[in-house]
């Protein structure tokens, strides 16, 4: 991995912050790699001296006993301190991935569906705890242990020791060609897995356009093409986990028949392979203890190599460029409340929405933007959100750039109402204050009140301290919800983006009325043709990117 690498990065900080965690799991470890070497020689003193005709020690058959029981409690140890140490590492990990969520410019969205950012907040991250859970840590123990048991082999048979090390690069050798294919398989099963995820939601969303266009077949037969490179690529990796370990048991097996051979023929191999009865039983176990982390990696290999595919996959989102912070700089007296001035604007390189648009609501005036399908409507709001820069031109909300009002003044600056309402994990209270603590509960009621909720809102079981739930509300009453959010701060400009393009035509006057208490004595800028009554306010086209009084 690289220095920066956000992993190592994440398990440096974790290290640092739970010192405590950190320092047990290091002494878990050491204890369970002493521990393990010890047994076997006390079992070779047993067998040494009941192959001599001498009855086994109770004291040493009790030191044997117990180094078995500390050597256990020191793997259970390592093993609970593991999974405490990796749930912490992924836990600052996603921290990490939800706080660039903030900072990421909003074209990232345009460019990856919500399927994918899915597949990498929860599929990549959960790879990662797999990793130390399922594992890393351990293998770094087994690393320990094997340097521990070849030093104790070489000193009971030189023969063996060799014959270990003259395999074990040809086992490393078998093992790097199965993380590759691996590693290969994992990309291929990731990305297939993001791509059903995607399809799901879409089909959901197009579910009308699918059935009147006849399609129900084609969108079957794209998920099932989806679930079948998945399938491919799990059957490739469970068959690369299948033959490894089975080699390596089957290798382990044919060294120690080898060493009893040999050590049997007498001669020159008597000098290298020869060993006393208990020496040959502790050897053995060694031999077994020698393979267990190889054969623990070809167990492993497939989490290891689907993290390595998940921490590229991780990588590659925190390497994503962020929104540029602009210096923040002051309102221009007498500046309209909201202006484009000859803004150019595309989505896409090739494909341009705005072109030269120039407009400016004046400060307490009442603007309705108004045209076709794809004219542009809602990207002047997302324009003067700030969400975009305008490739030429500007976009200025009170004479300062959109882009460079701190986020700590925007709810102040204006309230921003959708076409839909989303709401947040919480209370009634909680969707309209959104966890704002400038907004205070008095507040957050008063919104409601000139909305024409108030009344619903307190007929609740716990009033506005009531949790929402899917249902609690109707179409109409969830609008109003959203329009009390977008007061709740007293801001001076209302962008209204066809807030009543889902509604029936007595919930629409209803919105239309809590609107228009809403609006009093605030600028507003509204996309619907419904909105505008003659008299009340501007009418604005946009033609072909460009706006026309």
């Amino acid at each position: 991995m690289r220095r920066n690498d956000p992993v190592l990065r994440a398990a440096a900080d974790t290290l640092r912050a739970r010192p405590l965690l950190s320092g047990g799991l290091i002494c878990a470890i050491a204890g369970a790699v002493v521990l393990g070497l010890l047994p076997p020689l006390v079992l070779e003193g047993l067998v040494n001296d009941l192959a001599a005709g001498s009855p086994a020690g109770r004291g040493r058959v009790a030191l044997y006993v117990a180094l078995l029981v500390l050597a256990g409690a020191c793997e259970a140890a390592k093993e609970s301190l593991i999974i405490a140490f990796g749930q912490q590492v992924t836990h600052r990990l996603r921290s990490a991935m939800c706080a660039k969520l903030s900072r990421l410019e909003a074209s990232y969205f345009d460019r990856n569906e919500p399927g994918f950012l899915t597949a990498r907040l929860v599929g990549d991250v959960d790879t990662v705890e797999v990793l130390f859970t399922g594992g890393v840590v351990g293998l770094i123990a087994d690393a320990c242990s094997l340097v521990g048991i070849l030093a104790v082999v070489f000193t009971c048979s030189v023969g063996l020791g060799v014959l270990l090390v003259v395999c074990a690069p040809l086992l490393f050798a078998l093992a790097r060609r199965v993380q590759r294919r691996t590693l290969q398989a994992q990309l291929r099963h990731r990305q297939a897995v993001a791509r059903a995820n995607q399809h799901i939601p879409d089909t959901l969303q197009n579910i009308r356009t699918i059935r009147a266009l006849g399609k129900e077949t084609y969108m079957e037969n794209r998920y099932g093409v989806f679930l079948e490179e998945s399938c491919r690529a799990v059957e490739e990796t469970n068959f690369c986990d299948a033959v490894y370990s089975p080699i390596v048991v089957t290798v382990s097996t044919w060294l120690v028949a080898v060493m009893m051979v040999l050590s049997a023929r007498g001669g020159a191999f008597q000098s290298l392979f020869g060993m006393s009865v208990g020496t040959a039983v502790a050897v053995i176990a060694y031999v077994g203890k020698v393979f267990e982390p190889l054969e623990s990696i070809g167990m492993e290999i497939q989490n290891i190599q689907a993290a390595a595919a998940g921490i590229r996959r991780i990588r590659d989102f925190l390497g994503e460029g962020e929104r540029t912070e602009l210096p923040a700089v002051q309102e221009v007296p007498g500046a309209p409340a909201a202006e484009l001035r000859g803004v150019d604007f595309g989505y896409e390189p090739d494909r341009p929405v705005l072109k030269g648009a120039s407009l400016a609501v004046q400060t307490g005036e009442t603007v309705t933007l108004a045209g076709r399908t794809g004219a542009g409507k809602s990207t002047v709001m997302k324009l003067l959100l700030g969400l975009y820069a305008p490739r030429r031109g500007r976009a200025l909300l009170n004479g300062r750039d959109a882009r460079a009002v701190p986020e700590g003044e925007k709810r102040a600056l204006w309230g921003y109402v959708e076409q839909s309402f989303r709401p947040v994990p919480g209370t009634v209270l909680d969707q309209v204050t959104l966890g704002d603590e400038r907004i205070s509960p008095q507040a957050a009621r008063q919104a409601l009140e000139l909305v024409g909720l108030r009344d619903t809102v307190d007929a609740l079981e716990q009033g506005a301290d009531t949790p929402f739930r899917p249902g609690l509300f109707s179409q109409g009453q969830l609008q109003l919800l959203s329009i009390a959010r977008a007061v709740a701060a007293q801001p001076r400009l209302l962008l209204l983006d066809e807030i009543t393009a889902h509604l029936d035509a007595a919930t629409e006057e209803t919105v239309l009325h809590a609107l228009r208490c809403a609006g009093k004595g605030r600028t507003v800028l509204s996309i619907s043709h419904r909105l505008y009554r003659p008299g009340e306010g501007r009418l604005v086209q946009l033609d072909h990117g460009c706006p026309e009084t």
